[in-house]
C-alpha cells in the first residue's frame, strides 16, 4: 500500500516537475549548501524539497533517458521509475558526492532495466534540443539551415541507436552531458580506460554510419540523373 501512495506522489510529482518552468527556484548546482538544505527536508518527508530537486533534475533524466530508450513513452516510464528511486534512496546520498552524477548512475540502471525487460530496439532515435541556445539558433537560422541541422541531428541519432548499450551511455554521458571520463567510469562502474575505449569505439561507428548513410545519398542521387 505504501509503494502505491509513493509511485502516486511521484507520478504528480513528475507533471509537476514536467510543466512547471516558471517556478522562482534556485539553481542547485551553483549552490551546494541549498541542495544539501533541500535533500535534508526530503528525507525528513518534506515533499515540496522534493518538488524542488525534481525540477532540476527531472529535464537531464529525462533528455538522457529519452537518448538511451529512444522514444518519448518510454523515457517518461523511466523518468519516474528514477524518481522513484530517488525517492526511495535518497537517504543513502553522500553530500561528498555529485549529485547529478548520482542521479545519473541511477537513470542509467533505470534504462538498462527497462530495455531488458522489453527486448526492443527502435529503429529511430529521437533527438531532444536541451538548451535555450540551441532554440535560437534554430530562430535565426534559414530555413534551408534548420532543415539540414535537422537532418543532421536526426543522422546521428540513428547511428547512435545502433551502438551497444555501454557504448552509447558512455558517449552521451561523456559528450552530451558533458562529464569526465573518470565521472563516466563511476557512473558505469567501469574504468577509465575502458570508458576511453568505448566512447573511442562509438565515435568511430558513427562516423562510419554517416559516412555511409552519404555515400548510399549520392548514389542515389547519381542515378537518379
Amino acid at each position: 500500500m505504501r509503494s502505491q501512495l509513493v509511485r502516486g506522489n511521484i507520478d504528480v510529482l513528475s507533471e509537476i516537475a514536467l510543466n512547471r518552468n516558471d517556478l522562482p527556484v534556485k539553481v542547485l548546482s551553483e549552490n551546494q549548501t541549498w541542495l544539501a538544505l533541500l535533500i535534508k527536508r526530503a528525507v525528513s518527508g518534506d515533499t515540496v524539497a522534493f518538488e524542488q530537486i525534481m525540477i532540476h533534475s527531472q529535464q537531464k533524466v529525462m533528455a538522457l533517458s529519452w537518448r538511451m530508450l529512444g522514444n518519448e513513452a518510454d523515457a517518461r516510464d523511466a523518468s519516474q521509475e528514477v524518481f522513484l528511486r530517488v525517492y526511495k534512496y535518497l537517504g543513502r546520498f553522500k553530500q561528498d558526492q555529485d549529485f547529478f552524477a548520482w542521479v545519473y548512475q541511477i537513470t542509467v540502471n533505470v534504462c538498462r532495466d527497462i530495455a531488458k525487460q522489453r527486448q526492443r530496439h527502435t529503429d529511430r532515435f529521437a533527438s531532444m534540443e536541451t538548451t535555450s541556445t540551441a532554440g535560437l539558433a534554430g530562430e535565426q537560422a534559414g530555413a534551408d539551415e534548420t532543415l539540414i541541422a535537422a537532418q543532421r541531428r536526426e543522422l546521428i541519432a540513428g547511428a547512435m541507436a545502433t551502438l551497444p548499450k555501454k557504448e552509447r551511455a558512455a558517449i552521451l554521458l561523456r559528450d552530451i552531458e558533458g562529464l569526465s571520463t573518470d565521472e563516466v567510469a563511476r557512473i558505469l562502474k567501469s574504468s577509465s580506460t575502458t570508458v576511453r575505449s568505448q566512447i573511442s569505439s562509438a565515435r568511430r561507428k558513427i562516423r562510419f554510419h554517416c559516412q555511409r548513410y552519404l555515400r548510399r545519398k549520392e548514389l542515389r542521387r547519381s542515378h537518379e540523373l
